[in-house]
């Protein structure tokens, strides 16, 4: 695929891995950087590549380490602000901070708007990013967002498996919609988990919406972090007689206890894509299977460099 020298693409440490495989499918090499350190740990970024009134974008998930990766991301949008870049692009496949996105008691923040301001603030002209957690974080940013979903990706994979007798579980009541447009992707019926949260990572599932005796179940969500959600609705959909569970996330956090409580629940596969990076412990999970989103990242990145239509690849798919 020929892309002229106008359009760079630079990667964040977050997860080089995955701004290698787009730049891999764009047919172009990764943009030269130096980052250093000072010896107190302050970062230095040096661009090595000339960038001035080119199209530039920087690929960086803010997981975890959370902070460093954001700060790191910020050093990068102003070093190519500075060096009188033309667009500079924040490619967010997995954007931190995005649950604390409303007061939900008193006296707390909205980090998520704190941190759309600050990417702003320090150069980048737009911002691409893939399942926020909702679709109205894209109103925090004062700059134009371009929102991919991890349905792209994870559609086809289960399609292409040919699942029999499938209903299509919504692990919570929030992810109402999301598992509708999968039922309705894949043939499958649709059921609904009515769920309790005691705390941040405590939640019970008890009550079913629907009908799964008999029938294989996909759950599908956009992140999976300490795994009590999915979890607690796999031991419901497996006591109400399903046969096999499949679960699939855009972004695989597994924070805190998520490994060893997916071990123990009663799910056969797990999909997540390669918005971040795999922890090593995850890598042993033989059921834990990972899909690259580089392609669909590519390909907007390439669309959004020609200023053409992004949003017909939810239709044309990648």
């Amino acid at each position: 695929m020929f892309l002229n020298d106008s359009l760079k693409i630079f990667s964040g440490t977050s997860n080089p891995a995955l701004a290698g495989a787009v730049c891999k499918y764009l047919g172009i090499p990764v943009g030269g950087a130096k980052l250093s350190r000072f010896p107190d740990g302050e970062k230095l970024i040096r661009i090595e590549d000339d960038v001035r009134g080119r199209d530039c974008f920087v690929v960086q998930s803010t997981c975890n380490p959370v902070d460093e990766h954001l700060v790191e991301l910020l050093i990068y949008l102003d070093c190519l602000r500075r060096a009188s870049a033309k667009r500079i692009t924040a490619v967010v496949p997995y954007f931190g901070y995005a649950r604390q996105d409303r007061k939900d008691e008193g006296r707390v923040p909205i980090t998520a708007k704190l941190v759309a301001n600050l990417i702003a603030t320090a150069g980048a002209d737009r911002v691409l990013g893939i399942d926020l957690h909702a679709h109205q974080l894209q109103g925090f940013f004062d700059i134009p967002v371009d929102h991919l979903t991890g349905e792209l990706v994870l559609s086809r994979y289960f399609r292409d498996k040919k699942i029999e007798s499938l209903t299509v579980v919504s692990p919570d009541v929030g992810n109402i919609k999301t598992a509708a447009r999968y039922a309705s992707h894949l043939g499958g019926d649709l059921a609904i988990v009515h769920k309790r949260r005691f705390s941040g990572d405590r939640v019970q599932a008890d009550e079913l919406i629907g009908h799964v005796e008999g029938r294989n179940v996909l759950m599908c969500d956009d992140i999976i972090a300490t795994a009590g959600t999915v979890c607690s609705a796999a031991d419901l959909v497996k006591s109400r007689g399903c046969k096999k569970i499949l679960v699939g996330a855009t972004h695989g956090v597994f924070a805190g206890p998520a490994l060893d409580r997916l071990a123990a629940a009663p799910i056969d596969e797990i999909v997540v894509t390669d918005t971040i990076p795999l922890k090593e412990e995850a890598r042993k999970v033989s059921r834990i299977k990972v899909l690259s989103a580089a392609a669909m990242l590519g390909e907007a990145i390439k669309r959004i460099h020609r200023d053409e239509s992004v949003s017909s690849l939810f239709s044309q798919g990648v």
